[in-house]
């Protein structure tokens, strides 16, 4: 298939699903009626490595002498399993073979090296797993096990999600990269070059695109373009993606350019657009949008075109065709069941507005313009892309990539899908704030949301005022048990050694997290240590937050991590170990009762968190008056009714009875006959399919024309029933 345009992802990103961009890119082309053909080069080359003829071709290119380890010998010797058993295991990870789940769950199955050794210790975690989710796992170690193989005797560069990573990560210096690009290739870059060379003698495009979104994409990027650029010099070549977005924005090192004629900052449709302009055009000197190019023998950027960027509601739906969409292969590396949703399981990428509409935590890229400049999408666009790409991929799971969704977006969407009766599961990442409350949550559940993540980041209200996050830990634990309640999965995200922070600090943040899963509320996380970049608060003014700059040094290549000198003089990574290990047990329901102390071989100090904070913060009252403009929303059906007469010494009254189905029960209310009537056609009004939506003052007002007591009426027993089967306040 012959296009004018090529783009890839190059290796390794995720083995479950594209990494979106490309996507991105490939709908945005079609809106101006351009074509294009994407893949990513990643999986294709792991399912050609993790194949039959793969593994054979593997074990013959080993070296195996004296200095490899026993592991690595056991696996040699047991080739021929594994050359018997990777085509049957790839089929069942990609969904084809389920039945293999039965031999591979008897444990007699797959050859076992080390991997398997930590089984032992989690076994007690497969108690709720069934035989697909455990056959999955040992599937997993299997085919970590063939690259512990494949790192020690083939290319200790080699990695699932990333490849030659570390020297992607603070290459301040092109040096070390721009030398094993003049090596021979790897193992692994051969198979990658040869998949690389039928793409492009089978497309002949003129303009090759090129994503790299992390550091463990660079090497493979590289090594792309410079064989392009030997073989097909005709051939235009761009870098963009998030790596360039936030590393390359000082690069000044001419050498890059051996291998790229551009590299694009920031959102890439317009620059990309006027790039195939340029190209199409063969002038040297055509407008360019955020643009790296090489003139005279120097680095410059152009951005020179006066065109305005494209809004959110013009760049088109995500256009998954060219992927190889059902050979993406799901896996469960660990228990954490938000690291699971991450590897396992196919999910289109959508984003609900570009950038953050918080925008102002200390340790983030808000300067850039990803993040600070904010757009949202309209509910019912959001909703039309996501029919689309359910129709073009045959995938109903959605992953929205958003720096923080808008809750008052995510409940218009939420609305939207209910509406048009789409069956859909979704997740997103939030901001813990109190508008995500209880009501919202059951509608954002009843949408199809499954899952939220968020920052807690450091549990201590000093240092979240010192973020900038706005929110404080009692407000946190609020909000993750009004999700929890509701049936919506809560990761969240730790961070410690943030600039000032403390022993005493990082200890009280262990205490509340304890808290927070001994009380249920939170079901999966994970802690990183901070680490400065050059484009947040903290970087552009370390002074502020008590650290300073180790170097102002600026490098000819990547510039976004920056090391620094925290004055307390704390060792934050000797913490690592115990955070992460009582995490680990926190998540499956054990060792709340141990001391913190028990985590680390060194001393810590006690912690000063009353053992009850995060309990008292659950009980305290919450206020329970309507807003008078929060939108009221009926999810239920129409009842069914029937009437009946009421007798009491003497006097009669009618009534009605009104009984209702929900998807699980039937459940029965009683009122008298004139508040029922008006009931009834209340609920009608405020039925979720209905687009015009009654605030709670519309309501009362419309009530108090005919009848009394409206007060009463609300908070009645036969309301507050139905509040508990899906009459919401919004």
């Amino acid at each position: 298939m012959k296009s004018n345009i090529f783009i890839i992802t190059p290796p390794f990103t995720q083995l479950n699903t594209p990494y979106p961009a490309t996507a991105y890119i490939k709908g945005f082309l079609n809106t101006l009626r351009i074509g294009s053909v994407q893949a990513d080069l990643g999986i294709e080359v792991i399912l050609a490595l993790f194949s039959k003829k793969g593994m054979s071709d593997l074990f013959e290119n080993a070296i195996i002498d004296s200095a490899v380890s026993d592991n690595s010998k056991r696996i040699f010797a047991l080739q021929d399993e594994y050359i018997k058993t990777i085509d049957a295991v790839i089929q069942f990870l990609q969904g084809k073979n389920p039945t293999l789940a039965l031999q591979i769950c008897q444990e007699d199955y797959l050859p076992e090296a080390s991997r398997f050794a930590q089984l032992e210790e989690l076994d007690w975690a497969f108690g709720s797993m069934g035989t697909q989710d455990k056959a999955k796992h040992l599937a997993t170690l299997y085919l970590e096990d063939i690259s512990d193989f494949i790192v020690e005797c083939i290319d200790e560069n080699f990695g699932f999600s990333r490849y030659a990573e570390r020297l992607g990560r603070s290459a301040n210096s092109f040096d070390e990269l721009y030398e094993s690009l003049q090596q021979s290739l790897t193992y692994v870059d051969e198979i990658l070059i040869a998949i690389l060379k039928e793409r492009i003698e089978t497309i002949e495009p003129t303009l090759f695109l090129i994503s790299v979104p992390f550091p463990g994409n660079l090497y493979s990027a590289f090594r792309s373009a410079q064989w392009v650029k030997q073989n097909h010099p005709e051939i235009k070549i761009t870098m963009g993606g998030g790596f360039p977005n936030t590393e390359l924005r000082s690069l000044s090192d001419a050498r890059v350019f051996e291998f790229f004629d551009f590299i694009t900052l920031d959102d890439g449709e317009l620059p990309v657009e006027l790039l195939i302009e340029a190209v199409a055009s063969g002038e040297a000197d055509m407008p360019l949008k955020r643009t790296f190019v090489l003139e005279e023998g120097k680095v410059v950027y152009k951005n020179n075109s006066a065109r305005s960027d494209y809004r959110q509601s013009q760049v088109g739906t995500p256009d998954y065709t060219d992927l190889f969409l059902d050979k993406y292969i799901s896996v469960i590396e660990i228990v954490n069941p938000m690291h699971r949703m991450w590897s396992d399981g196919r999910w289109n990428k959508l984003t609900m507005a570009h950038g953050c509409y918080w925008g102002k935590c200390t340790f983030c890229d808000i300067s850039l313009d990803y993040v600070k400049i904010y757009e949202p999408i309209a509910a019912n666009l959001l909703c039309d892309r996501m029919e689309e790409m359910m129709e073009k991929t045959g995938q109903n799971g959605f992953h929205y990539v958003d720096e923080a969704a808008p809750p008052a977006l995510m409940r218009a969407l939420a609305l939207e899908i209910i509406r048009r009766k789409l069956s859909v599961t979704w997740w997103t990442n939030i901001r813990f704030e109190k508008s995500f409350s209880k009501d919202l949550c059951v509608l954002l559940k009843a949408s199809g949301c499954i899952a939220v993540s968020g920052g807690l980041e450091v549990a201590s209200d000093r240092l979240l005022k010192l973020i900038d996050k706005g929110v404080t830990v009692e407000q946190v634990a609020r909000v993750t048990s009004n999700f929890t309640e509701a049936g919506i999965m809560v990761h969240t995200y730790l961070m410690y050694g943030y600039p000032t922070q403390t022993v005493q600090e990082t200890v009280d943040s262990l205490e509340m997290v304890r808290q927070l899963f001994e009380a249920g509320i939170l079901q999966s996380g994970f802690w990183h240590q901070f680490a400065m970049t050059a484009h947040s608060p903290i970087g552009m003014h370390p002074e502020k937050f008590g650290v300073e700059k180790e170097t102002e040094i600026i490098g000819t290549f990547a510039n976004n991590d920056v090391n620094f000198i925290d004055k307390t003089g704390i060792d934050h990574d000797k913490f690592s170990f115990g955070l992460k290990k009582s995490l680990f047990n926190f998540m499956h329901g054990i060792c709340f009762d141990y001391e913190l102390q028990d985590w680390f071989d060194f001393k810590i100090p006690n912690t000063k968190i009353p053992h009850d904070f995060i309990e008292n913060a659950l009980n305290e009252d919450n206020n329970f008056n309507t807003k008078p403009n929060a939108k009221i929303v009926w999810l239920g059906g129409k009842p069914e009714i029937s009437s009946f007469t009421k007798s009491k010494k003497g006097n009669s009254w009618e009534m009605m009875s009104l009984t209702f189905h929900d998807k699980k029960e039937a459940f029965t209310i009683q009122t008298n006959k004139n508040e029922g009537e008006w009931l009834v056609a209340l609920l009608h009004k405020i039925s979720v399919y209905n687009d015009k939506q009654l605030t709670f003052q519309q309501i009362k007002t419309e009530f108090e024309l005919d009848l009394e007591d409206f007060e009463l009426f609300w908070f009645s027993k036969p309301i507050l029933t139905l509040k508990e089967y899906g009459l919401l306040q919004l």
